[in-house]
């Protein structure tokens, strides 16, 4: 039970600032800003929304097809995808450009300032979803804007369901456009504040949105997530954790946990149940892909906070 993941292969290189941006930034001198920060911390993450997906698909046992792009700079990221038993048939190799790469510096209060270069993602629109074969499942996850487009529609006229999961790339589609990948998807997974942004750009309200896809799923961070079917609203609730390390890819990991309970027909109760235990153990490593547990791991802990298996 294949699920195609199309979305974005990056580096992520993330720098620790101990000051503050607001001490060093002056306000009259915004104007003409030269500053420099020491950032004795640093250190360099696999991440990608498509590669942080498939990572938590794989842990859960599913079967994750990468469809995405790299650069000159990305034969370790293959190579780490290939010992992890994830395919890389559909990951196109670009020599004449660099793997799409955020540079992020944070500061003492967690500020962060991020410059990001999208390099070899801005070519996903030449990967094709026919060449995938047979999938039971695709998701559509933030990747270049030309990408995303022509992976929804090449979905939508193959017949292969999919998840429209706009998350940052969402302020580069306008209203029509976005409506048009509700139209298409049979799922649309946002955050709270993607939420607000969708239903202001295609002046719908999210029960209208609901009424077009089989699915909207709606995560609210700490208060946990809305499913919203057409047998009404489900509460998904938060698990809790150990600690609170780091939330970089929770949205990923909770949307691995979708991907593997839709392809295996879970009911809905149970698909919110799995992808918000996903969040919560990913937010209690460092990184996107760093957290290792194994299958059986993750069963204990889901009927630890729900009292079954899934």
């Amino acid at each position: 039970m294949t699920s195609l993941i199309c979305g974005s292969l990056a580096f992520d290189t993330i720098m620790s600032f101990h000051g503050r941006f607001s001490e060093a930034l002056l306000a009259d001198q915004l104007h003409k800003i030269n500053v420099a920060f020491l950032v004795p911390g640093i250190r360099r993450e696999y991440g990608g929304c498509a590669g942080n997906i498939a990572y938590n698909l794989k842990l859960l046992g599913g079967d994750p097809l990468i469809m995405a792009t790299l650069g000159q700079d990305g034969a370790p990221y293959v190579e780490r995808l290939q010992a992890q038993g994830i395919s890389t048939r559909c990951i196109r190799s670009y020599e004449d450009a660099y793997t799409a790469q955020a540079f992020i510096t944070t500061d003492a209060d967690n500020n962060q300032i991020t410059a990001f270069h999208p390099g070899a993602m801005s070519s996903s629109h030449h990967n094709k979803v026919k060449e995938a074969g047979e999938v039971k499942l695709a998701i559509i996850a933030p990747d270049g804007r030309d990408g995303m487009i022509e992976h929804a529609r090449d979905c939508a006229a193959l017949g292969i369901p999919f998840i429209f999961d706009p998350g940052q790339g969402l302020p580069m589609f306008s209203g029509a456009e976005l409506t048009q990948f509700i139209d298409m998807a049979t799922y649309v997974a946002v955050n709270d504040y993607e939420a607000e942004l969708l239903t202001e750009r295609t002046g719908l309200s999210l029960q209208e949105i609901s009424d077009r896809v089989s699915a909207l799923v709606v995560t609210r961070g700490e208060q946990g997530a809305e499913i919203f079917t057409a047998d009404g609203k489900l509460d998904i609730p938060v698990v809790k954790v150990n600690q609170v390390v780091d939330p970089t890819g929770c949205g990923d990991a909770f949307r691995a946990g979708m991907l593997f309970g839709l392809t295996r027909e879970m009911d809905w109760m149970t698909i919110g149940r799995l992808a918000s235990l996903m969040g919560a153990i990913k937010i209690e490593s460092q990184g996107g892909q760093n957290h290792a547990p194994s299958l059986d791991e993750i069963e204990q802990r889901f009927q630890q906070a729900f009292g079954y298996r899934f």
